[in-house]
């Protein structure tokens, strides 16, 4: 019997593959050709969740009050530790009973409020490149996607100044992401000015992804959107437990910032999901409560890690800015070569994995990201296979 009429909604056939899923298919054929893989494509924190953490979900587990459906707003003191650790990090005041709400995962939640707040046509202002949920959430909802192309001479920020008006006046949301991910940019406070004084006269939702913004080095503290005068008015703000904690497997993330936004997105939330397990919530209380030393420890672990591999690079003829935020370093191709071409020369030639710059929108051909989440002695051992396969900047 043919099937051939079980079809996938328009939705889905529209959706090119993900990235990091046909990056998962190469990587699983390289492993049966024997290579040795050297995996740093995806943004997945290598070493273990804090024993603090752990310890925290070991005891919640054993409460019985813990085993049945969590409140779909997340529980109280799960959302007053993220209330306090912005206040703590910001100075930013928020309401944990209506200005913030857990999420399995930021991932998720920024995929979602694209459904909670995109009608079909509406016209959504993205970054190009940039994290793929940014773009797919809208695509998915049925918006029109307007890429703003970001530019190596203008820092790889969002240049305001180029957007036609008639774009902008009839955008209805303005995603966007500093720390930066897949380009490490990190953006001044005037930026964050800027862009809050742009959304305001255009009447715009700004929906800024703050998921790194722990993972900074060399006295760099990050911006909050909503440390801005008049941002919550017109903004929310994702973060995730993921990078910092060591905790991606975890699913566990937030929002917070303006209340009719985050009530718009709860009440999609409880048609689709029950929130996250208790018990979870319980350890990531103890996670935004860890002390400032181990914050220490994270960051002088990346920026070391930062520091071998651009002196490595520029052995092997690339010249890659030092980054002052993220796991990442965004490393140019070879004249000549897409990004698609270099990942894939790059892993069969290696066994060493980066993402090509493609997969997080057109504005990243060129370009490959390379993650930070392997200790020294792997990254030189990758960075030896390169000098070995002549792979070099050129």
């Amino acid at each position: 019997m043919s099937l051939d009429w079980i079809t996938p909604a328009e939705r889905i056939k529209k959706l090119p593959a993900y990235p990091f899923a046909r990056l998962d298919e190469l990587k699983a054929k390289a492993r049966e050709q024997g290579l040795d893989l050297i995996d740093l494509g995806m943004g997945n924190p290598d070493g273990a969740t804090p024993q603090p953490v752990i310890d925290a979900a070991i005891e919640a587990l054993k409460n019985p009050a813990n085993h049945g459906y969590p409140p779909f707003e997340g529980t109280a003191n799960f959302r007053r530790a993220i209330t306090n650790w912005y206040h703590r990090r910001y100075g930013v005041t928020l309401n944990p009973d209506s200005e913030a709400l857990p999420l399995l995962g930021s991932k998720e939640g920024l995929g979602h409020l694209a459904l909670a707040y995109i009608n079909p046509g509406d016209l959504v202002l993205v970054p190009s490149p940039s994290y793929p949920v940014h773009f797919r959430g809208p695509l998915i909802a049925g918006g029109n996607v307007y890429s703003l192309i970001l530019k190596p001479e203008n820092n790889w920020l969002i240049d305001l100044a180029a957007i036609p008006e008639e774009v902008a006046e009839k955008a209805k949301i303005l995603y966007f992401n500093y720390p930066s991910n897949p380009t490490a940019a990190t953006a001044p406070r005037e930026f964050f000015e800027e862009i809050v004084a742009f959304a305001r006269k255009h009447e715009i939702l700004l929906v800024h992804d703050l998921c790194y913004a722990e993972l900074a080095f060399d006295g760099y503290q990050p911006t909050s959107l909503l440390e801005i005068p008049g941002a919550k008015d017109i903004g929310v703000e994702f973060h995730t437990m993921s990078k910092t904690y060591n905790m991606a497997g975890w699913r566990v993330g937030f929002v917070v910032g303006n209340r009719h936004v985050i009530q718009g997105l709860r009440t999609l939330k409880t048609n689709l999901d029950y929130g996250i397990f208790a018990a979870l919530q319980s350890a990531a209380e103890t996670a935004l409560q860890l002390p400032d030393s181990y914050l220490q420890e994270v960051q002088n672990r990346y920026s070391t890690r930062r520091d071998f591999l651009i002196k490595g690079l520029a052995e092997l003829g690339w010249n890659i800015p030092k980054t002052q935020a993220t796991m990442y370093a965004w490393v140019p191709c070879p004249t000549g070569q897409s990004s698609t071409d270099f990942a894939l020369d790059v892993l069969q030639n290696t066994g060493v994995v980066v993402t090509p710059g493609n997969a997080f929108g057109s504005g990243g051909e060129g370009y490959v990201r390379i993650s930070l989440i392997a200790e020294c002695d792997r990254l030189g051992e990758a960075l030896a296979r390169l000098k070995k396969a002549g792979i070099r900047f050129t």
